[in-house]
C-alpha cells in the first residue's frame, strides 16, 4: 500500500473501512451529478468491497481529499482509480475518477489526476494509461484533456453501466506523452 500521494492543493490516499459512512453520504449527495456517467458505490457492503479492490495488485484505488485542513487530507471531494494494471509486454493501466457534488469546477480533479498519472508513470512504471469516457460527458473528456490524454476512437457498446451496454471514447496518455507535457506545461525543454 502507498503511503499519501502530496500535491499542493490536494493528496491521494486510499480509503480505509472508516471513510465508509462519509463516502457513502457524499455519493447519494451526487446521484444527480455522477448518472448516467458512473456508479459509485452506495451502501456499506459495496464499498468494503471497493476497500479491498483498492488496495490490491492490479489496482490502486484513492480519494482525492483537500489539504485545507491542516494538511490531514480529510475533506474527500472526489475519487481517482488505476484499474486492472496489466504488467507483461502492455505495462498499462485504466483509470477512472469522478468528483462529488460541491466540489466540481475548483481544479481538485485536474491536481488528483495528474498525482495519479505521475504514480502510475513513475513508481509502478507504466507505459500506458487509458480512460474509457461516454461522448457525451464533456467535464470527463476536458478533464481527460487537460491531463494531455489524446483521443483514439470510440468502441460502441463498450462496458455497461446503469444496466446498458454505453458507448465509449477511448482516450490514452503514454508515459513519453506524459513527460513532454508536463515539459511544455512547465516551459521546459528536452
Amino acid at each position: 500500500m502507498v503511503a499519501a500521494i502530496v500535491g499542493r492543493r490536494v493528496l491521494l490516499r486510499h480509503p480505509v473501512d472508516q471513510d465508509c459512512a462519509e463516502f457513502v453520504r457524499l455519493v447519494r449527495r451526487s446521484r444527480a451529478l455522477h448518472r448516467p456517467w458512473v456508479y459509485p458505490p452506495a451502501d456499506r457492503p459495496r464499498f468494503m468491497a471497493y476497500v479491498r479492490r483498492a488496495r490490491s495488485a492490479r489496482h490502486a484505488g484513492f480519494l482525492v481529499c483537500r489539504r485545507d485542513d491542516g494538511g490531514r487530507g480529510g475533506v474527500i471531494v472526489g475519487v481517482v482509480n488505476l484499474n486492472e494494471i496489466i504488467r507483461g509486454g502492455l505495462q498499462g493501466a485504466f483509470v477512472g475518477y469522478y468528483a462529488f457534488a460541491g466540489q466540481t469546477g475548483q481544479g481538485y480533479m485536474t491536481e488528483g489526476l495528474a498525482l495519479a498519472l505521475r504514480h502510475a508513470f513513475r513508481t509502478l512504471k507504466l507505459h500506458r494509461v487509458e480512460a474509457n469516457i461516454q461522448p457525451r460527458n464533456a467535464r470527463s473528456i476536458a478533464l481527460a484533456k487537460r491531463c494531455g490524454f489524446r483521443r483514439e476512437g470510440v468502441s460502441p457498446r463498450y462496458l455497461k453501466i446503469g444496466g446498458r451496454w454505453r458507448d465509449h471514447e477511448r482516450w490514452a496518455l503514454r508515459a513519453d506523452g506524459w513527460v513532454a507535457g508536463r515539459r511544455a506545461r512547465h516551459g521546459r525543454s528536452g
